[in-house]
C-alpha cells in the first residue's frame, strides 16, 4: 500500500471552495485503476487547512494520478487559492486490519 498525505494552507474564505474542487473529481480519482482511499478533508480547528489522504496499491499507481488530467485540473483550481507550497508525505505501508 501506498499511503500519500497532501496538506496546503488557503485564506479562510477559501477553504471550502478548494474543498468542494477536490470532492468534485473525487469519485472519477476513486475509480482511478490502484485507488483505494481519496479523502479531502479541512481541519475543524484551523480554516485555512485543506488536505487529502490517499491509498494506492502501489507507488506507480500514484504516479499514474500525478499523470492524469484530474490532477493537472486540481492544480489549475488549487494553486491560485494556495498561500504556501503544498505538502506531501509519502509512505510505503504494509495493511495490517482492514474492518469493514
Amino acid at each position: 500500500m501506498f499511503v500519500v498525505l497532501v496538506d496546503f494552507n488557503v485564506e479562510a474564505l477559501h477553504q471550502q471552495q478548494a474543498l468542494i474542487r477536490l470532492l468534485q473529481d473525487a469519485d472519477a480519482i476513486r475509480a482511478m485503476a490502484g485507488c483505494h482511499t481519496f479523502r479531502p478533508y479541512c481541519d475543524p480547528g484551523n480554516d485555512t487547512h485543506v488536505g487529502v489522504v490517499h491509498e494506492w496499491d502501489s507507488e506507480a499507481a500514484f504516479n499514474t494520478y500525478l499523470a492524469s488530467k484530474s490532477f493537472a485540473e486540481l492544480g489549475l483550481s488549487l494553486r491560485p487559492l494556495m498561500t504556501s507550497a503544498p505538502s506531501s508525505r509519502r509512505y510505503d505501508a504494509t495493511l495490517l486490519t482492514a474492518d469493514a
